[in-house]
Protein backbone atom coordinates (compact mmCIF):
# COMPACT_ATOMS: atom_id res chain seq x y z
CA UNK A 1 0.00 0.00 0.00
CA UNK A 2 1.22 3.48 -1.10
CA UNK A 3 2.35 5.47 2.30
CA UNK A 4 0.02 8.56 2.86
CA UNK A 5 -2.87 6.52 0.63
CA UNK A 6 -6.65 7.25 1.60
CA UNK A 7 -9.61 5.45 0.56
CA UNK A 8 -11.89 7.58 -1.09
CA UNK A 9 -15.07 8.72 0.57
CA UNK A 10 -16.83 7.41 -2.30
CA UNK A 11 -15.36 3.90 -1.47
CA UNK A 12 -16.44 4.28 1.64
CA UNK A 13 -19.90 5.06 0.59
CA UNK A 14 -20.01 2.36 -1.87
CA UNK A 15 -19.02 -0.43 0.78
CA UNK A 16 -21.94 0.85 3.38
CA UNK A 17 -24.13 0.51 0.41
CA UNK A 18 -22.96 -3.34 -0.78
CA UNK A 19 -23.59 -3.99 2.81
CA UNK A 20 -26.95 -3.04 3.01
CA UNK A 21 -27.64 -4.89 -0.48
CA UNK A 22 -26.18 -8.10 1.14
CA UNK A 23 -28.25 -7.95 4.71
CA UNK A 24 -31.39 -7.21 2.79
CA UNK A 25 -30.54 -10.22 0.44
CA UNK A 26 -30.43 -12.48 3.43
CA UNK A 27 -33.69 -10.95 4.70
CA UNK A 28 -35.13 -12.05 1.34
CA UNK A 29 -33.68 -15.05 1.53
CA UNK A 30 -35.41 -15.72 4.97
CA UNK A 31 -38.63 -14.93 3.26
CA UNK A 32 -38.45 -16.62 0.39
CA UNK A 33 -37.20 -19.94 2.59
CA UNK A 34 -40.58 -19.17 4.62
CA UNK A 35 -38.77 -18.86 7.90
CA UNK A 36 -40.28 -15.12 8.31
CA UNK A 37 -42.86 -13.23 6.66
CA UNK A 38 -42.61 -10.13 4.23
CA UNK A 39 -42.75 -6.46 6.82
CA UNK A 40 -40.76 -3.59 6.99
CA UNK A 41 -37.74 -4.30 8.68
CA UNK A 42 -36.99 -0.68 9.60
CA UNK A 43 -40.59 -0.55 10.85
CA UNK A 44 -40.96 -2.97 14.02
CA UNK A 45 -42.46 -1.21 17.15
CA UNK A 46 -45.16 0.16 18.36
CA UNK A 47 -49.21 -0.46 18.09
CA UNK A 48 -50.96 0.16 14.92
CA UNK A 49 -54.18 -0.66 15.54
CA UNK A 50 -56.59 -1.90 18.29
CA UNK A 51 -59.05 -4.74 18.16
CA UNK A 52 -61.81 -4.32 20.67
CA UNK A 53 -63.46 -7.97 21.99
CA UNK A 54 -66.20 -9.33 24.49
CA UNK A 55 -67.09 -12.88 25.05
CA UNK A 56 -69.64 -14.73 23.80
CA UNK A 57 -71.40 -14.75 26.92
CA UNK A 58 -75.10 -14.73 27.97
CA UNK A 59 -74.25 -11.71 30.73
CA UNK A 60 -72.79 -9.82 28.02
CA UNK A 61 -75.28 -6.75 27.11
CA UNK A 62 -76.21 -6.32 23.42
CA UNK A 63 -74.37 -3.28 23.28
CA UNK A 64 -71.22 -4.45 24.12
CA UNK A 65 -71.96 -8.09 22.52
CA UNK A 66 -72.42 -5.96 19.25
CA UNK A 67 -69.21 -4.20 19.30
CA UNK A 68 -66.67 -7.65 19.56
CA UNK A 69 -64.48 -7.06 16.33
CA UNK A 70 -64.54 -2.97 16.08
CA UNK A 71 -61.24 -2.06 15.32
CA UNK A 72 -59.75 1.24 15.30
CA UNK A 73 -56.67 3.62 15.14
CA UNK A 74 -54.19 4.94 17.41
CA UNK A 75 -55.04 8.22 16.71
CA UNK A 76 -58.96 7.34 17.32
CA UNK A 77 -58.27 5.50 20.52
CA UNK A 78 -55.92 8.56 22.13
CA UNK A 79 -59.39 10.79 21.52
CA UNK A 80 -60.70 12.23 24.82
CA UNK A 81 -63.90 10.87 25.20
CA UNK A 82 -63.20 7.64 23.43
CA UNK A 83 -65.00 4.52 23.54
CA UNK A 84 -65.20 1.19 22.18
CA UNK A 85 -68.60 0.83 22.17
CA UNK A 86 -71.60 2.25 20.08
CA UNK A 87 -73.53 3.49 23.14
CA UNK A 88 -73.10 2.57 27.15
CA UNK A 89 -72.90 -0.27 28.76
CA UNK A 90 -76.47 -1.76 29.99
CA UNK A 91 -75.78 -3.34 32.83
CA UNK A 92 -75.06 -1.98 36.20
CA UNK A 93 -71.44 -3.10 36.61
CA UNK A 94 -69.85 -3.04 32.98
CA UNK A 95 -69.30 -6.19 31.17
CA UNK A 96 -65.93 -7.68 30.11
CA UNK A 97 -64.76 -6.53 27.31
CA UNK A 98 -60.77 -5.83 26.22
CA UNK A 99 -59.43 -3.04 23.58
CA UNK A 100 -56.33 -5.10 22.49
CA UNK A 101 -53.07 -3.30 20.85
CA UNK A 102 -51.47 -4.67 18.46
CA UNK A 103 -48.90 -3.98 15.89
CA UNK A 104 -50.06 -6.68 13.29
CA UNK A 105 -47.17 -7.53 10.92
CA UNK A 106 -48.48 -10.91 10.16
CA UNK A 107 -50.97 -11.14 6.20
CA UNK A 108 -54.01 -10.82 7.61
CA UNK A 109 -53.36 -8.80 10.46
CA UNK A 110 -52.14 -6.06 7.54
CA UNK A 111 -55.07 -6.62 5.06
CA UNK A 112 -56.88 -5.67 8.58
CA UNK A 113 -55.17 -2.46 8.84
CA UNK A 114 -55.00 -1.32 4.70
CA UNK A 115 -59.01 -1.61 5.15
CA UNK A 116 -58.80 0.42 8.49
CA UNK A 117 -56.85 2.75 6.99
CA UNK A 118 -58.87 3.38 3.90
CA UNK A 119 -61.50 3.71 6.75
CA UNK A 120 -60.35 5.76 8.96
CA UNK A 121 -62.96 8.43 8.41
CA UNK A 122 -65.44 6.36 9.13
CA UNK A 123 -64.55 5.75 12.64
CA UNK A 124 -62.95 2.32 12.87
CA UNK A 125 -63.93 -0.86 11.01
CA UNK A 126 -65.77 -4.21 12.39
CA UNK A 127 -64.65 -7.83 12.04
CA UNK A 128 -67.29 -10.55 12.28
CA UNK A 129 -65.96 -13.60 15.21
CA UNK A 130 -64.99 -15.30 11.87
CA UNK A 131 -62.76 -12.76 10.85
CA UNK A 132 -61.35 -12.19 14.63
CA UNK A 133 -60.71 -15.90 14.81
CA UNK A 134 -59.09 -15.75 11.52
CA UNK A 135 -56.92 -13.17 11.96
CA UNK A 136 -55.32 -14.69 15.73
CA UNK A 137 -55.07 -18.21 13.42
CA UNK A 138 -53.14 -16.24 11.36
CA UNK A 139 -49.26 -16.51 10.33
CA UNK A 140 -48.64 -14.57 13.47
CA UNK A 141 -45.70 -16.31 14.95
CA UNK A 142 -43.46 -16.64 11.77
CA UNK A 143 -43.42 -12.69 11.11
CA UNK A 144 -41.43 -9.79 12.46
CA UNK A 145 -43.80 -8.61 15.19
CA UNK A 146 -44.56 -12.05 16.97
CA UNK A 147 -42.66 -10.91 20.01
CA UNK A 148 -44.78 -7.57 20.68
CA UNK A 149 -48.12 -9.15 19.52
CA UNK A 150 -47.94 -12.39 21.60
CA UNK A 151 -49.60 -11.62 24.62
CA UNK A 152 -52.52 -9.69 22.69
CA UNK A 153 -52.86 -12.46 20.42
CA UNK A 154 -53.48 -15.20 23.52
CA UNK A 155 -55.88 -13.00 24.73
CA UNK A 156 -58.31 -11.97 21.83
CA UNK A 157 -58.06 -15.78 21.16
CA UNK A 158 -59.22 -16.64 24.84
CA UNK A 159 -61.67 -14.52 24.05
CA UNK A 160 -63.17 -15.65 21.17
CA UNK A 161 -62.99 -19.27 21.92
CA UNK A 162 -64.86 -19.40 25.17
CA UNK A 163 -67.59 -20.98 23.48
CA UNK A 164 -66.35 -22.36 20.17
CA UNK A 165 -63.08 -24.53 22.20
CA UNK A 166 -62.80 -23.52 26.41
CA UNK A 167 -59.40 -25.61 26.69
CA UNK A 168 -57.80 -23.18 24.34
CA UNK A 169 -58.88 -20.14 26.13
CA UNK A 170 -58.48 -21.41 29.41
CA UNK A 171 -54.80 -21.89 27.84
CA UNK A 172 -54.76 -18.75 26.53
CA UNK A 173 -56.09 -16.87 29.01
CA UNK A 174 -53.14 -18.80 31.67
CA UNK A 175 -50.86 -17.58 29.49
CA UNK A 176 -52.24 -13.85 29.84
CA UNK A 177 -51.61 -14.54 33.71
CA UNK A 178 -48.52 -15.60 33.32
CA UNK A 179 -46.89 -13.67 31.48
CA UNK A 180 -48.56 -9.84 31.66
CA UNK A 181 -45.39 -7.81 32.81
CA UNK A 182 -45.44 -4.57 30.29
CA UNK A 183 -48.38 -1.60 31.55
CA UNK A 184 -49.65 -1.36 28.62
CA UNK A 185 -51.12 -4.84 29.42
CA UNK A 186 -52.55 -4.38 32.67
CA UNK A 187 -55.38 -3.90 31.81
CA UNK A 188 -55.46 -7.36 30.42
CA UNK A 189 -55.14 -8.80 33.77
CA UNK A 190 -58.30 -8.30 35.37
CA UNK A 191 -60.30 -9.39 32.61
CA UNK A 192 -58.20 -12.54 32.35
CA UNK A 193 -58.47 -13.55 35.99
CA UNK A 194 -62.21 -13.21 35.70
CA UNK A 195 -63.05 -15.35 32.49
CA UNK A 196 -60.53 -17.89 33.39
CA UNK A 197 -62.13 -18.58 36.82
CA UNK A 198 -65.82 -18.90 35.23
CA UNK A 199 -64.48 -21.08 32.01
CA UNK A 200 -62.53 -23.06 35.15
CA UNK A 201 -65.99 -23.89 37.08
CA UNK A 202 -68.20 -24.67 33.69
CA UNK A 203 -65.65 -27.30 33.29
CA UNK A 204 -65.62 -28.51 37.15
CA UNK A 205 -61.79 -27.76 37.97
CA UNK A 206 -62.25 -26.28 41.77
CA UNK A 207 -59.44 -27.39 42.68
CA UNK A 208 -57.77 -24.98 40.08
CA UNK A 209 -60.11 -22.31 40.40
CA UNK A 210 -59.59 -21.53 44.02
CA UNK A 211 -56.08 -21.59 43.44
CA UNK A 212 -56.64 -18.56 40.41
CA UNK A 213 -58.92 -16.85 43.22
CA UNK A 214 -55.80 -16.88 45.88
CA UNK A 215 -53.04 -15.87 43.03
CA UNK A 216 -56.12 -13.31 42.07
CA UNK A 217 -56.04 -12.24 45.75
CA UNK A 218 -52.22 -12.14 46.29
CA UNK A 219 -51.85 -9.99 43.10
CA UNK A 220 -54.49 -7.55 43.79
CA UNK A 221 -54.38 -6.71 47.60
CA UNK A 222 -57.47 -5.31 49.18
CA UNK A 223 -55.44 -2.74 50.93
CA UNK A 224 -54.35 -1.45 47.66
CA UNK A 225 -56.10 0.50 44.45
CA UNK A 226 -54.96 1.59 41.09
CA UNK A 227 -56.31 2.31 37.66
CA UNK A 228 -55.78 -1.23 36.75
CA UNK A 229 -56.87 -3.35 39.79
CA UNK A 230 -60.20 -4.75 40.11
CA UNK A 231 -63.64 -2.63 40.87
CA UNK A 232 -65.36 -3.38 44.21
CA UNK A 233 -68.17 -5.67 42.38
CA UNK A 234 -65.41 -7.50 41.09
CA UNK A 235 -63.44 -7.90 44.10
CA UNK A 236 -66.41 -9.17 45.68
CA UNK A 237 -67.18 -11.49 43.13
CA UNK A 238 -64.16 -12.73 43.66
CA UNK A 239 -64.56 -13.68 47.52
CA UNK A 240 -68.35 -14.87 47.06
CA UNK A 241 -66.70 -17.46 44.42
CA UNK A 242 -64.13 -18.58 46.91
CA UNK A 243 -66.38 -18.72 49.78
CA UNK A 244 -68.71 -21.53 47.85
CA UNK A 245 -65.71 -23.49 46.38
CA UNK A 246 -64.39 -23.90 49.90
CA UNK A 247 -67.90 -24.95 51.25
CA UNK A 248 -67.91 -27.51 48.20
CA UNK A 249 -64.06 -28.44 48.80
CA UNK A 250 -64.81 -28.77 52.75
CA UNK A 251 -61.47 -26.62 52.99
CA UNK A 252 -61.13 -24.07 56.05
CA UNK A 253 -61.70 -20.28 55.07
CA UNK A 254 -57.87 -18.70 54.98
CA UNK A 255 -57.45 -15.45 56.62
Amino acid sequence: MLEGWETPDVTVYLMAILGLLAVWQYYQMQIMAGRILAVDIFDRSGIRMYVYVTPHDDHICEICASSHGRVFLPSQVAKKKFSPLTERCRRSSPCTGVLVGLYGAWLEARGVLEHLRKNAKKGGIQLSSEEVRALVNGQWERCISADTDRLGIHLIEAVSYEKINPEVSIGSYRYVINEVKEVRHLMCLVPAYIRLLQLLLRAGEEAEALETIERFEGRFPSTKRGPHFPSDEQRETMKTKKVQLLKGLSLPLSA
